[in-house]
């Protein structure tokens, strides 16, 4: 089963909880657990932080909160549960039917996230965080079996290569043309490799 590693970034579409981060941008927001209901979505988050007070104080007073339980504090740690409406970084993965491994790590607006799914949804995936104008990284895409490959030799090292130089980063910092130069092959050619946007 295939496994993505990328980067989004919550603060440029407006994630609340994405922007509240950046309010401490050295403290490590651990998402640990995300429960879908009727209300909105009841989320364990565990934040590693220098000052557990203030943390505590801006969740009690965030509108997009709910409801709020402390579960532990310290001066370095504080675990709690807070009740949250939909969020447009979690909804890609929603729809898409990917599963997230958790924790979810929040640091200064971007989650570092690790889906694990089949080559449909992770194709769905990309297209809905590309729907929904969300910048992502992808750091990496690997098999969980390494009997069973993905992916040839050659769409293997094209996939590297265009993570290392940002080709599925949104937005892109290398085009088509200059993964191919790098690569040494012709564009057509890059493009009949590039089967991660293409997954399926």
């Amino acid at each position: 089963m295939p496994h993505l590693k990328l980067e989004l970034n919550g603060e440029a579409v407006g994630g609340w909880l994405a922007e509240l981060s950046t309010e401490f941008p050295d403290d490590e927001f651990r998402l640990l657990a995300t429960q879908l209901r009727d209300e909105g979505a009841l989320v364990t988050l565990e934040v590693r932080t220098s000052d557990g007070g203030d943390v505590v104080r801006e969740f009690e007073t965030t509108p997009e909160v709910t409801e709020i339980e402390l579960l532990h504090t310290d001066p370095q740690v504080v675990l709690l549960q807070f009740l949250t409406g939909s969020s447009k970084a979690y909804d890609p993965l929603y729809e898409s039917g990917c599963i997230s491994i958790y924790p979810t790590i929040l640091r200064n607006g971007w989650f570092s996230v690790h889906v694990v799914a089949g080559h449909e949804s992770l194709s769905a995936y990309l297209a809905e965080l590309a729907a929904a104008k969300i910048p992502y990284r992808v750091r990496s895409l690997t098999n969980s079996h390494e009997t069973a490959a993905v992916l040839t030799t050659r769409q293997r090292e094209f996939v590297e290569t265009a993570v290392e130089r940002g080709f599925y980063d949104d937005p892109r910092t290398c085009t088509l043309t200059e993964l191919a130069e790098t690569l040494g092959i012709h564009k057509s050619a890059a493009s009949r490799l590039d089967t991660v946007r293409k997954v399926g």
